[in-house]
């Protein structure tokens, strides 16, 4: 690392938050063990889609869209209800086993702290409220405010520029390659968390830390 970052900015969903729940959801519902390995990639690249088109539509609605689409790529029709049902499960999903003392041992250390997530302010509120979480944080942030999708450069600057924090002093944790190199393309650090099945992408530039769990990155930044 450069210099020690004052400001943790934490993707959500898969770093924090364990999406099991969802992916039974959606596996048990399309009737395919790769439902929710097809869905997630394609949720994904419409948000991209609605960004580099300037467009904007809401993650949640993003979500009900694009999982129909997978259901008809899997020659299953699903109701507007059915998709919402499916699609429960986002609200409650519980925090990864070390992250709750991990990011407590953070903000006693004095970072500062903020969750950027795609999905909807409401949304990742109660995910956050949900895990237990959400009292670790300064500020939690969607990227409605800049009606961009992560991993455009405008999130991140939002989110740095928001905690009045230098980009230089800033750092992003989180479990996708796509986000990391999101991250680093707008001349902020970043963490990778290794979770399983979770890789970097080979033609960005690479995080300062790379980590198999929060405790992991949290420990090289103590260091």
């Amino acid at each position: 690392m450069k210099t020690a970052p004052k400001l943790l900015i934490f993707d959500v969903n898969e770093t924090l938050l364990d999406m099991s729940p969802l992916k039974f959801s959606i596996n048990r519902a399309l009737k395919n063990e790769w439902a929710f390995d097809i869905w997630f990639p394609t949720l994904l690249q419409y948000s991209l889609v609605e960004t580099l088109t300037e467009n904007y539509k809401d993650f949640s609605e993003i979500a009900g869209a694009t999982l129909k689409m997978t259901a008809h790529k899997l020659d299953i029709d699903l109701t507007e209800v059915q998709i919402k049902s499916v699609l429960s499960p986002i609200t409650k999903l519980s925090a990864y086993p070390e992250v709750s003392n991990a990011l407590e041992t953070l903000k006693q250390n004095g970072f500062k702290l903020v969750a950027l997530s795609n999905g909807k302010p409401q949304v990742v509120n109660d995910q956050l409220k949900y895990a237990k979480i959400h009292d670790f944080f300064d500020k939690v942030l969607s990227i409605e405010e800049v009606k961009n999708y992560k991993p455009h450069v405008s999130t991140y600057h939002c989110a740095y520029s928001l905690m009045n924090i230098l980009p230089e002093d800033t750092m992003l944790i989180a479990a996708h390659g796509w986000d990391i190199a999101g991250a680093k393309r707008a001349g902020i650090q970043a963490a990778f968390v290794s979770r399983p099945g979770k890789s970097l992408y080979p033609l960005a530039m690479q995080p300062e830390l790379i980590g198999s769990s929060l405790t992991d990155i949290t420990n090289s930044l103590l260091r």
